[in-house]
């Protein structure tokens, strides 16, 4: 097939420093998965070939599961410890068919989809041929002559600049260049030709080579949550929204009539929610790990044609309903509350946790509610998703 973009993604299974390091958990998912959201969810790339020597790495990236990725193989020739990063590009892009390639490296887990998207956008507007990533940085080096004096590169110390004043410089930070095929095959270089940077947030300097960088990597994507702009492109692609029941249409308390009878407070917000997306063509589901009957009752009231009581492993029939509606899992939304629904936030477009569910849920949703459970969490995610995509003309 003849693509127009794709993304390469090379994983060896050989890392020294940290073994392993392309799978290893970090922020409760594997290292590899911070970027395949990233291209997956780019609207400019087509297919993510994810190129690896290993077969754990592969079964990992497998169980990724988007319909957007295909794991190819990677020679020893191109995996040694002194192997270059070009030389699996050129073994690649000899047996596939695309015109501009972006490679993305894995150890830049804080790479975003807007970073790609701008990237794109700067290629397929002619001026720059390739493009790369960086940082600024406002700090002041010094070097060393002949004579052995030090000397300031970049500043005069007699006139020390305010850093807000201080234009500084831009560094690589290692998470994506983008070339042509062409491009590539002649220079034997993923970047040549008139070259353009995109800037990227400060934090993102960081790439991940030894231990040390792991654990400041790892509190810098705790500590980072979504923002509605930054994630417009993917609300605005939303094509399903799943939810958990209990915990989030309700307040996750248990009441009892005088008779026994279990009671559960629904919100009527939620129910204007999910008819507001109806109307949109947004389908909403069910998956709950209760088998209670009210759930059912609840939803059928709802107009929700699918509800799955009983479900304690939520990811799995996640991934099977994204292929039974024929989408990608990018294009899913999910909101949930406890652990049993932590590995459906993960893999989803837009993974989302009320304000009161589980600090771990927490911690890997990429939107947190203002509203808990019950009282019109759904209907808050809904009027993120409907609103992104009358403000892309989409509804």
């Amino acid at each position: 097939m003849d693509y127009e973009n794709i993304a390469f993604i090379p994983l060896r299974g050989g890392s020294k420093s940290i073994p392993l390091k392309n799978i290893k958990i970090i922020n409760e998912r594997p290292l590899a998965y911070w970027t395949l959201d990233a291209a997956t969810t780019c609207k400019y790339i087509e297919k993510v070939f994810v190129s690896t020597d290993s077969e754990e790495i592969k079964k990992v990236v497998e169980d990724y599961d988007s319909n957007k990725i295909a794991v190819v193989g990677r020679s020893k020739e191109t995996a040694q410890d002194n192997s270059s990063t070009e030389s699996a590009m050129l073994e690649f892009v000899n047996q596939y068919s695309f015109k501009n390639i972006v490679l993305i490296q894995v150890t830049s887990p804080l790479l975003e989809t807007g970073d790609l998207d701008k990237g794109f956008e700067m290629l397929l507007n002619r001026k720059y041929d390739s493009i790369l990533s960086a940082v600024r940085q406002k700090r002041f080096i010094w070097s060393k002559n002949t004579d052995e004096n030090y000397y300031p590169q970049n500043y005069d110390f007699q006139n020390r600049p305010l850093r807000q004043n201080f234009e500084g410089y831009l560094v690589e930070n290692g998470a994506f260049y983008i070339t042509s095929k062409e491009r590539l095959l002649a220079s034997k270089c993923r970047i040549s030709g008139n070259i353009g940077i995109v800037e990227m947030k400060e934090e993102t300097y960081f790439e991940i080579d030894e231990l040390s960088d792991w654990i400041i990597v790892e509190e810098l994507l705790k500590k980072r949550k979504i923002n509605k702009d930054e994630f417009k492109e993917v609300l605005k692609d939303i094509k399903l929204l799943i939810t958990d029941s209990d915990g989030v249409l309700t307040d996750g308390g248990m009441y009892y009539s005088e008779n026994g009878d279990e009671l559960k407070k629904f919100n009527t917000k939620d129910g204007m929610g999910v008819q507001l997306l109806r109307e949109h063509g947004i389908k909403t589901i069910i998956i709950t790990g209760e088998n209670v009957e009210m759930v059912k009752r609840r939803g059928k009231k709802l107009n929700i044609e699918e509800i799955y009581l009983g479900i304690k492993e939520k990811a799995p029939l996640v991934r099977k309903l994204a292929k039974k509606h024929n989408i990608e899992l990018s294009q899913i939304a999910y909101i949930g509350d406890d652990i049993n629904d932590l590995e459906a936030i993960k893999i989803v477009g837009f993974g989302c946790s009320i304000c009161d569910g589980m600090e771990k849920v927490k911690n890997v949703a990429r939107y947190i509610t203002k509203t808990k459970g019950g009282q019109g969490a759904l209907r808050e995610v809904a009027e993120l998703i409907l609103k992104a995509k009358l403000e892309g003309n989409l509804i």
